[in-house]
């Protein structure tokens, strides 16, 4: 590469937290473009983790609902005006309207990364107006985006359906990384990863845990996390689910291999659910211990050619509470899904996939 390309990766998330933009950044500084981060600055945000790539933190007055997306978006817009690229990326819909219209603008080129089926979210699809209005701007922009990528075939498929768009399709694929820990099975606990927000099972996962001789740590925080905490509360499961806030990254990675087993799980509420292809499968897997999942196509796909989780045909309460018991008191499964998972490790991780990334830039500039 002669000059090195300059992309611009914008987001809304707290830049500390996104692992699949870390990820991404990281290969394509490693090889030779010059990337940029834009995120968001919140209140309680922690001081940015040095990295290889750039990264710039847009402060809002607002912190969320629509008066944060417009301030947001209007931000964002005005500095990407005022910063030279070769490429920008939109990553999902709530940053793709600034994208377009200084890509446009600049007559640079643009490139869309959808992590999901955005209006098919639960918080969104459940609330007419809000759905209708996000309707409108990817029925408005994404045509517009004739390059782009998803995380899963079927997210693809349909963006080819509703579009004609033929999008790429990388997953969320961890670094290889051999653990540091083994699964305590003396004190088991289970391990649920990433954000706590609406659609992803807490309103039967907490109930279940009344029925479970076992812990529940969560990592994390989102739009839920209120509604989760009254759900503890109200079924009385203060000692057994217990709430961990957000741990970087690499915190991370120390901690879910001491687990015994993860959970996946998503309600059948919406096509971005029911596609759904979620970093957190991938990152229990590379830990090497089992997962309860819920049984939707693209796990579906992964657990026929590897079988590492104990998969389950809905999210009810009493289907959740007897898939965890079952992996606690069978260890013959449990040791056949760990063995599984280990194996499974060395063929789905980020230094095969990152390949499939470069191929797509290098595409791209030709």
């Amino acid at each position: 590469m002669s000059a090195k390309k300059r992309l611009i990766f914008t987001v809304t998330n707290d830049l500390n937290f996104d692992q699949r933009m870390i990820r991404i950044c990281r290969s394509l500084v490693a090889a030779g473009y010059e990337v940029t981060l834009i995120g968001r600055k919140m209140k309680k945000s922690l001081p940015m983790v040095k990295q290889s790539f750039q990264q710039i933190r847009l402060g809002c007055f607002f912190e969320k609902g629509f008066a944060f997306y417009s301030e947001y978006n209007f931000r964002l817009f005005f500095r990407l005006m005022f910063m030279k690229a070769d490429c920008l990326c939109a990553i999902d819909l709530d940053t793709i309207s600034p994208v377009f219209l200084s890509s446009f603008l600049k007559k640079t080129k643009r490139v869309y990364d959808a992590h999901e089926l955005f209006c098919e979210m639960k918080e969104v699809v459940t609330r007419p107006s809000r759905y209708h209005f996000w309707k409108w701007i990817e029925r408005t922009f994404v045509p517009r985006f004739q390059y782009g990528y998803t995380v899963c075939s079927p997210i693809a498929m349909e963006f080819k359906k509703l579009y004609g768009r033929d999008y790429s399709v990388i997953r969320n694929l961890p670094f290889y990384h051999i653990p540091f820990a083994a699964p305590n099975l003396q004190q088991p606990f289970y391990l649920y990863q990433g954000a706590v927000n609406e659609g992803r099972s807490f309103e039967t996962l907490i109930p279940a845990m009344k029925d479970v001789e076992a812990k529940l740590f969560i990592y994390g925080d989102g739009n839920f996390m209120e509604q989760t905490k009254q759900l503890i509360r109200e079924n009385k499961v203060e000692e057994n689910v217990i709430l961990q806030g957000k741990a970087h990254p690499e915190e991370l990675r120390a901690i879910t291999p001491t687990a015994y087993a993860g959970i996946t799980l998503f309600e059948n509420n919406g096509m971005s659910n029911y596609y759904s292809l979620a970093n957190r499968f991938f990152d229990y897997i590379m830990a090497g211990i089992p997962q309860i999942c819920v049984d939707y196509p693209s796990y579906r796909d992964i657990q026929s050619q590897n079988e590492v989780a104990l998969m389950i045909p809905d999210t009810k309460q009493e289907t959740i509470a007897s898939a965890l018991n079952l992996l606690l008191s069978d260890r013959v499964l449990y040791n056949r899904l760990r063995e599984n998972c280990l194996k499974a490790r060395e063929d789905l991780h980020w230094q095969k996939e990152e390949k499939i990334l470069i191929a797509f830039y290098k595409k791209l500039f030709g």
